[in-house]
């Protein structure tokens, strides 16, 4: 093969290979339905008598029918069958209630705007009704995982029930949105969610606090396994302080959480785990193996207060709880490295987030746009007398009693007195979500990770192929060399692609003007590049948005994914499996079943494994999605074939130019369950190896003696197969156009009247 030939090959290639591993989380669009231009409108219609129990019974988590008008100027719609429920813990006996909004409770799979639930906070106990928005919007201006929220007004059956801040849920579509996947555990943590190791059992981690578990799984709750955050914990609680930073980081994201908890402790945000353990989430994320924090209600913040304590002088580094063990802040702080770096990240969100003027700016900015719904919410004055005068002095002055001092001159004094405790230290490069390609034989080997610093001088790395010798390469933020976008912190590096079966190890080492050097993993990350589908098992074709295309056996239109054999044997599946996950092998795995040689099978991604053995748990997302196929769990889950892909439309299906080929393309004419070049038979092609009377037929199609043919409909559905004849009953067909298609390959259309 020539020079020329094998870049091209390789350029082919790459466009079917996976990409990255998603390490680093995404950050959705605020959108319409947490736009920040306007307040909008939202309006619950519901039953007053459905209502009334609802008032009558606060602890109550039944979610009621109810209709959803959600109207923010530019979009104005009505969603008919939504869950409505009351939310919150202590807040439930409040005056002003909160509410959760369900739009998948009563219709399956329903959303609205990429979301299955919302959160309507009342904030009953902030004056500003604005706390919690903005530490949010820090969190996100952090670029570490939290929810979008915006003001909104909330109407019930037309009546005004006041200013809300509408929250996104922390669900699997959040996950999805942020990590990429949604297959691993998510834990909600309530008080009292303290991390302490209870033992090596797992079911030791299912205990319960009133009628709730203090751990409670979201995510593969039929499974139920809690080995994972039990491992979590006892590495946490269990290592020696020396071992922590290599033996953590293969379990949880400690760079992000650093972050978390420098923000927690700006904002004194009490009510979360450091303080109170309370009110986070735990991902289990399959991308990167990796646990990640999630913060979850953050209203009591900013100086909200019912201790007495001065949560503004309080000390940065002994801001845990006094008495009570919380190991993820105090252990943590008990490594040098994780102490400056913590101290990095208080240093780097007040000088460049909560001390910009535009952010102050902003607070008021936010005060003005909300003041005429707070001056005509009937709810707010009704827990603690608020008024309009209580609103505007609060963004400036405390409103007494658990509201001490205003929001301006908290933050001022917060970050002053930050400041002024913060060590005084070189935080070492922090070198986070680190990540290869998939790359097959031959395929170009990229490496990536975020490193940050101060004064970054040099990012390099060190790498060998099986047992050779150490080498050393620079790794660029250009925008060049493979690198996507300069200036992002995402440091790129390109190799050489090499044979199946070379074993690559590598870390990544960063330096700073002051001479300080990380270096990541603590031991080497290593991959066995793989043969370019030895096997000829393929992901041939699939559609991810089926609305009219083809049914499954139940009468549904759903999605599909069809696997080909493009070998001249036959293939046992039993052993194998399908994912929509790189990370997660083994999310699908197919039944007893061979494949011919030449044999290809359709598989339904609809999440409905119930209705029977080729219909997966999962079902594919039409705006970005992986699909890998995987061989048997001797050989490590190896990676047989796989596609990432993004933007579909519905109806159109994308497959491999010809079955097995390395390129892919959109089909408007989908052929599931066949072969993709049928998509090029022309209509009543002249093929001299089949020989047709007559196009038009009505019962039986002659033939000249061709064996080894089948009839297709124009989906691509096998419906006929022939191996010898010379005549074929086609009666039982209905009036239209088919394919018929020799096992040479050639073939034609034909009409049945």
């Amino acid at each position: 093969m020539t020079p020329r030939n094998l870049r091209t090959l390789l350029l082919l290639l790459l466009f079917a290979v996976p990409g990255f591993l998603k390490a680093q989380p995404a950050f959705p669009d605020y959108g319409q339905l947490y736009t920040r231009d306007v307040v909008p409108r939202i309006d619950i219609l519901i039953h007053p008598d459905t209502l009334d129990w609802i008032y009558n019974h606060v602890e109550s988590d039944h979610e009621f029918r109810a209709v959803f008008v959600f109207n923010n100027g530019s979009v104005h719609d009505t969603i008919p069958d939504i869950g409505f429920r009351l939310r919150g813990n202590t807040s439930r006996y409040s005056q002003k209630k909160s509410f959760k909004v369900s739009f998948n409770t009563f219709v399956q799979g329903q959303k609205y705007y990429g979301v299955e639930k919302l959160n309507l906070n009342g904030e009953h106990n902030d004056p500003s009704i604005t706390r919690a928005r903005l530490c949010w919007d820090i969190l996100r201006e952090a670029k570490v995982a939290g929810a979008r929220s915006n003001h909104v007004q909330v109407y019930i059956n037309g009546n005004y029930y006041g200013l809300y801040i509408s929250v996104e849920h922390i669900d699997e579509e959040f996950v999805k949105q942020y990590f990429g996947n949604n297959d691993g555990n998510l834990y909600k943590c309530l008080w009292p969610a303290d991390l302490t190791y209870r033992g090596a059992n797992p079911d030791l981690y299912k205990f319960t606090s009133g009628d709730r578990r203090t751990y409670e799984l979201k995510i593969n709750e039929e499974t139920d396994d809690y080995s994972d955050i039990a491992h979590f914990i006892d590495v946490l609680n269990n290592t020696p302080t020396a071992s922590l930073p290599c033996e953590l980081e293969k379990v949880f994201n400690v760079q992000d959480y650093l972050k978390i908890a420098a923000i927690d402790v700006l904002t004194a945000n009490w009510d979360g785990y450091i303080f109170n353990k309370n009110n986070f989430y735990l991902y289990h994320n399959t991308a990167t193996g990796l646990f990640e924090y999630i913060p979850y209600d953050v209203d009591n913040t900013y100086g909200i207060d019912w201790f007495g304590i001065d949560w503004a002088a309080r000390n940065i580094y002994t801001w845990a709880h006094p008495s009570e063990p919380r190991p993820l802040f105090t252990r943590l702080l008990e490594v040098p490295e994780y102490k400056a770096q913590y101290t990095y990240y208080l240093r780097q969100v007040v000088e460049e987030i909560t001390s910009n003027p535009g952010f102050l700016q902003n607070m008021f900015s936010i005060r003005d746009q909300i003041s005429p719904y707070v001056a005509n919410d009937p709810y707010y004055p009704r827990d603690y007398g608020y008024n309009i005068t209580s609103f505007n002095t609060s963004f400036e002055s405390g409103t007494g009693a658990h509201v001490p001092i205003g929001l301006q001159p908290f933050i001022q004094t917060r970050n002053s007195t930050a400041i002024s405790q913060a060590m005084s230290t070189n935080a070492a490069p922090m070198i986070k979500y680190m990540a290869h390609n998939h790359a097959k034989a031959y395929q170009p080997i990229v490496v990536q990770a975020f490193v940050e610093d101060e004064s970054l001088s040099s990012v390099k790395l060190e790498y060998k192929f099986d047992d050779g010798n150490w080498l050393s390469v620079d790794m660029t933020d250009n925008g060049q060399q493979g690198d996507f976008a300069a200036g992002d912190m995402i440091y790129t590096v390109t190799l050489e692609g090499k044979p199946a079966n070379t074993v690559i190890n590598y870390r990544i080492v960063a330096s700073d003007s002051q001479q300080a050097i990380s270096s990541k993993p603590c031991n080497s990350a290593e991959y066995t590049i793989p043969a370019l589908n030895p096997m000829k098992l393929y992901i041939n074709e699939f559609m991810a948005s089926n609305s009219s295309t083809i049914m499954d056996e139940h009468g549904e239109y759903d999605d599909w994914i069809e696997i080909y054999n493009g070998s001249n044997q036959e293939i046992w599946l039993g052993d194998k499996y399908l994912s929509d996950n790189l990370n997660n092998p083994q999310k699908y795995a197919f039944p007893n079943i061979t494949l011919d040689a030449g044999e290809y099978l359709l598989i339904w991604a609809d999440g409905q494994p119930g209705q029977g053995p080729l219909h997966t748990s999962y079902k594919l997302d039409k705006d970005a999605e992986e699909i890998g196929l995987f061989d048997n769990a001797a050989s490590g889950y190896a990676l047989i074939d796989a596609i990432t892909y993004t933007n579909q439309t519905n109806n159109i299906s994308m497959g491999r130019v010809t079955d097995g080929a390395a390129e892919w393309k959109l089909f408007s004419s989908p052929t599931p369950g066949s072969s993709n070049s049928l998509v090029s038979i022309p209509e009543y092609a002249e093929i001299q190896k089949l020989l047709i009377q007559n196009p038009v037929l009505n019962g039986e199609l002659r033939l000249n003696k061709v064996s080894d043919f089948a009839i297709y409909d124009l989906t691509g559905r096998k419906l006929i197969e022939v191996y010898t004849s010379d005549k074929l009953n086609i009666n039982h067909l209905k009036s239209g156009i088919y394919i018929l298609r020799t096992s040479s390959g050639d073939g034609l259309r034909f009409l049945k009247q």
